[in-house]
């Protein structure tokens, strides 16, 4: 398990206690350094892992996987391993070819969490619920005019004191039904209500059946946009440019959990750059009627124990079957493959759900209970 290139990814794939069922099934681990993860490495050395400096994986034997969450650093140019991470390079995304191309020259592959997945296609392990729950947080902190920036990791019990400080006092205008969720019955969708709730505001719910006629009026005349929904393939955006400058929008924060940002796939094609630790909100429009954007990447770090917690209880079970005949494992493989060969970055954008998307939106062909499944990882 290597160290984390970003600064402020605090979140661990595995926790030291299912680490400790992994090395008990024979699973030798060396887990690297880090200055930052939330969980101590002395944790994983009592696991009975091995311990080595951080950033050493890449002279790591041939047939070591290497297990992450983030982007991999620039170098080598070449990846011999085979990495399990999320690489967000199946869509087209910035710098797509050139991670793809760094694994094909190198003889190594990318497992991308995102899209390992059951045989309905159903991913096996999601931060999404944590992902809904604080980029809901973070809006309704700004929108009362209380976040605190530059943001930093939290646990739970804080983060909802924050929530219920402001909750129905009027602070920052927030009240009842001026939230607007959509992707709302997916994982990343029951976290962001679930914040909302504890903030003492209760949102409008949207799924499948608004977003396939969508009432742009209601959207606009939300106080709070939370979009969980992901998609692989183009759809009409719930959110426009124009829309931004429409004469009775109210809508004054948008919080982009899916940060789809760079993609023809993207359903809010009204930014282009995520916000960051240190700039969480982008001002999109100014005047006397601002419209605010949170687009944080990474959202699951600000709640990093409790996210790494319920993340790494869904993997260990499906690492444990590394190098077996799990079909979960060829899967993932297979997307790797097809992507490598040109044939994933357009094409599978029309012919599959991304196993890692809130949903399928605007698809006729998609049941409600492919769209309630969670495909939301960051």
């Amino acid at each position: 398990m290597r160290c984390e290139s970003r600064a402020t990814e605090r979140r661990a794939p595995l926790v030291p206690e299912d680490a400790a069922r992994l090395v008990d099934r024979g699973v030798r681990i060396t887990v690297e350094e880090s200055p930052q993860r939330v969980f101590p490495l002395s944790d994983y050395a009592d696991a009975g892992c091995d311990t080595a400096p951080a950033g050493g994986w890449p002279t790591a034997a041939d047939g070591t996987y290497i297990l992450g969450l983030k982007e991999l650093p620039g170098e080598p140019a070449e990846l011999r391993h085979r990495h399990i991470y999320f690489g967000h390079a199946y869509k087209g995304q910035p710098g797509a070819r050139e991670l793809l191309a760094r694994f094909t020259t190198g003889g190594g592959a990318l497992l991308d969490l995102e899209y390992l997945t059951d045989g309905g296609g159903r991913r096996l392990a999601a931060f999404g619920y944590w992902a809904g729950y604080v980029g809901a947080a973070l809006a309704v902190l700004h929108r009362r005019g209380t976040l605190e920036v530059p943001l930093r990791s939290l646990d739970r019990e804080e983060l909802d004191a924050r929530l219920r400080a402001g909750a129905g006092d009027g602070t920052g205008g927030v009240a009842d039904g001026d939230a607007l969720v959509i992707g709302a019955l997916g994982r990343s969708g029951r976290g962001a209500c679930d914040a909302l709730e504890t903030a003492g505001v209760s949102p409008l719910r949207w799924d499948l059946a608004e977003t396939r006629n969508l009432d742009r009026d209601t959207l606009l005349g939300a106080d709070i946009l939370v979009n969980t929904v992901l998609t692989t393939h183009p759809v009409p955006p719930f959110l426009r440019p124009a829309d931004l400058d429409a004469p009775g929008r109210r809508l004054s924060v948008i919080a982009d959990v899916t940060c789809d940002v760079g993609s023809e796939c993207n359903v809010l094609p009204v930014y282009d750059a995520v916000t960051d630790w240190e700039h969480p909100v982008r001002r999109l429009r100014d005047g006397g009627r601002p419209v605010d954007l949170v687009a944080i990447d990474n959202l699951p770090s600000l709640l990093p124990a409790e996210a790494a917690r319920a993340f790494s209880a869904d993997l260990w079970p499906v690492l444990a079957s590394l190098g077996s005949d799990d079909p979960a494992w060829a899967r993932c493989l297979g997307e790797f493959v097809r992507a490598a060969a040109g044939s994933g970055t357009e094409s599978r954008n029309e012919s599959r759900s991304e196993s890692g998307s809130e949903s399928r939106t605007h698809t006729q062909a998609a049941s409600p209970a492919e769209f309630q499944e969670d495909a939301h990882v960051r």
